[in-house]
């Protein structure tokens, strides 16, 4: 257990994200910054007045002020605008470019040694911002994208299956977008390849799914996007570095020449311990998915050029 974690951003998914870290008891006590008056405030006291229910002891408190963050060992980025109809993820950038640039900078003057998972779209350039703001090294700015891109995945692949979510094995590397990369070839049932249970066109119609998994709730929710796997992911990430558990998930990592790229942050398999990120791992990938990835890198290139720090 953590001393103090701040969840930055108390909408859908910083509200829900900061009731997750305190129902698993990862940190004494959670604070929800947010800018909005009395917002963060009356969503953290909801969620402590949980406590009892849930039976986890996690002081959950909103300000609107970053002076209660000090010192937190962990800082959840979630602040930004969500996206709408119609709005791509790069859409995004202009105006979330800034509100994480003010985040970063309260970040690195309250608490200069602590690690930063961040959720903020679109989320490759978000952890590129945030690392240059902060000058924190790579090993303390890490990405939400894979693990929610990943879940996306496995919750189709076992509809289509018909078998339970839990004997899906499988990773999506890549930019946290149109262009994400489901690895086919380590997608497995209980280490069964999935090619031997599916046929190919099949397999595509996920895949695509899979990469238009956000856009498809945003056209559900009209005026929201995804907000409780997002959450999950996050709170999964937080737990395996607060746990020192050493779980090797998909982030989005700054990379400095693991698979030919450098200079970008990219979903990766990383592994996470009490450091933050305590290591790249490279597979070998197919050359089909080395194309794709080095497609999805060039996507996320373009994005950082428009980015001005």
């Amino acid at each position: 257990m953590m001393r103090k974690i701040t969840v930055v951003g108390a909408g859908h998914v910083g509200a829900t994200l900061a009731q997750r870290v305190a129902e698993k008891s990862l940190a004494r006590e959670v604070v929800v910054v947010d800018i909005l008056e009395g917002i963060p405030q009356g969503k953290g006291l909801d969620e402590w007045q949980a406590g009892p229910i849930e039976g986890f002891d996690t002081r959950v408190v909103g300000t609107n002020s970053y002076g209660a963050a000090a010192g937190s060992e962990l800082f959840l980025v979630t602040a930004g605008v969500a996206r709408k109809p119609g709005m791509s993820r790069d859409d995004l950038v202009r105006t979330n470019v800034d509100i994480v640039k003010a985040v970063s900078q309260e970040i690195k003057k309250i608490a200069p040694k602590a690690m930063v998972i961040v959720i903020s779209n679109p989320l490759d350039v978000m952890c590129w911002v945030t690392k240059e703001v902060t000058g924190f090294p790579r090993e303390r700015v890490i990405g939400m994208a894979g693990v929610l891109d990943t879940a996306r995945y496995r919750t189709f692949l076992a509809e289509a299956l018909n078998v339970s979510v839990e004997d899906i094995q499988a990773m999506v590397l890549g930019g946290h977008g149109d262009t994400m990369v489901p690895l086919i070839s380590y997608t497995t049932v209980s280490g069964i390849p999935v090619t031997q249970l599916m046929d190919r066109e099949t397999l595509d119609k996920i895949v695509t799914r899979t990469r238009n998994g956000g856009a498809e709730i945003v056209n559900y929710l009209k005026s929201g996007s995804a907000y409780y796997a997002p959450a999950a992911a996050a709170a999964q990430m937080a737990e395996a570095i607060v746990l020192d558990k050493k779980r090797v998930l998909p982030c989005a990592a700054f990379l400095q020449g693991e698979y030919g790229l450098s200079g970008l942050y990219m979903g990766v398999p990383c592994k996470l311990g009490q450091a933050g990120l305590e290591g790249i791992l490279e597979v070998q990938l197919t050359a089909e998915e080395k194309a794709a990835l080095k497609k999805s890198a060039d996507s996320v290139k373009q994005t950082m050029e428009v980015v001005k720090i």
